[in-house]
């Protein structure tokens, strides 16, 4: 993923104070758990010599509630002066961190890369849909802004919707027909309505994930009406239902389950894509010499650390990556084959590269 968000706070001279902290209140304590954490943090913060002026600020940010529901984090990153990001968290940092130097401390965030995914949910029925948009910055898809406007439903406007006695006696021969049809019209001209706002939002948002759910006929009447590269994106969710609060029990955590899967398999498809490069001595490199190196060239076209087994310069890999527009990936504690726990994919390659062999690799034991 590229963050070109946070190169601003990366060129700003220092010092600079970073926050990262769970902002989670999900039971009646969480308020008051929250505020003894930030407590801790602020004197320790204070004592590196962050200004009270901006503990102000960066406390009134972290301990107002927050827009969204669900377990959440938040990144604040600050001169002395001034709040330079101030950013809602997909899922709370895996370390809460609070940190005053020279440069921002950028590994709580972009450990939790894997979970910032942008979703478009569509809950249909015969009549039409209504669309929900979740961005990494607005991390629950069922509270907060919505960000759609007037596209957030669509309604077909064709209202023969049910196939019912007409005129008060039972449907027979063509009139039964007749009507049978314009109901089953209906409906699929109430779906090419939806399915061409979704075409339009998908253009114009790019999301990650488009998800589905709702009345099973009206979801595949939809997906008929989809183009091709749309209809194979499709995630299936079942039990959403129109006008109905989708933040309730069992459907959310369909959705969870839904996000959980895609956040998965883009994460094995990553280390796939590396794995792959490496074995046939591709535009890939491991380790932390072999990535400085290529980031040093401006080679790295995307950054790949394993959490939890990352070296110990990884916050210069990190800022070097952001500062040369690389995008920056995270991969489970448990992905093995990652020399060093860092590698990666190039943009380019030439004889002055390191090689990709692994068995080459520093730090590799088997090099020997």
């Amino acid at each position: 993923m590229k963050l070109p968000w946070l190169k601003s706070a990366l060129e700003t001279p220092g010092p600079i104070t970073s926050v990262h902290l769970d902002t989670t209140r999900t039971d009646p304590n969480a308020a008051g758990e929250l505020e003894a954490r930030w407590a801790r943090m602020r004197s320790e913060l204070s004592s590196s010599g962050t200004p009270d002026v901006i503990l102000e600020q960066i406390e009134e940010t972290v301990l107002a509630p927050s827009p969204v529901g669900g377990r959440n984090g938040r990144t604040v990153l600050a001169t002395d002066a001034e709040i330079l990001v101030d950013r809602v968290l997909a899922a709370p940092p895996l370390q809460e961190s609070a940190h005053r130097g020279d440069h921002p401390q950028l590994l709580p965030l972009m450990q939790l890369i894997p979970f910032a995914v942008s979703q478009l949910l569509i809950v249909v029925d015969r009549a039409g849909a209504d669309l929900h948009l979740r961005a990494p910055d607005n991390p629950s898809i069922a509270h907060g802004p919505n960000d759609l406007g007037e596209d957030a439903h669509v309604e077909g406007g064709h209202d023969e919707l049910h196939k019912a006695h007409a005129g008060g006696g039972t449907q027979h021969g063509w009139r039964g027909s007749n009507f049978e049809a314009r109901v089953e019209d209906s409906w699929e001209r109430n779906a090419d309505a939806v399915a061409s706002t979704v075409e339009r939002l998908l253009r114009e948002h790019s999301p990650d994930m488009l998800m589905l759910s709702g009345d099973v006929r009206a979801m595949g009447l939809l997906k008929d009406a989809l183009g091709r590269e749309s209809r194979e994106r499709v995630i299936e969710v079942p039990g959403g239902t129109r006008g109905v609060a989708f933040d309730r029990g069992s459907f959310r955590e369909e959705l969870v389950r839904a996000t959980e899967q895609f956040v998965a398999d883009r994460q094995q498809d990553l280390a796939e894509r590396f794995h792959e490069s490496q074995a046939r001595d591709g535009a890939s490199v491991g380790g932390s010499a072999e990535v400085a190196q290529a980031l040093g060239r401006g080679q790295v076209e995307e950054l790949i650390f394993v959490t939890g087994n990352a070296p110990a310069g990884i916050e210069e890999l990190l800022r070097q990556s952001l500062l040369t527009d690389a995008a920056v990936s995270a991969l489970p504690e448990d992905a093995a084959g990652i020399p060093e726990g860092v590698g990666a994919l190039l943009r380019w390659r030439d004889d002055s590269t390191p090689s990709n062999s692994i068995g080459s690799m520093t730090g590799d034991s088997r090099r020997e």
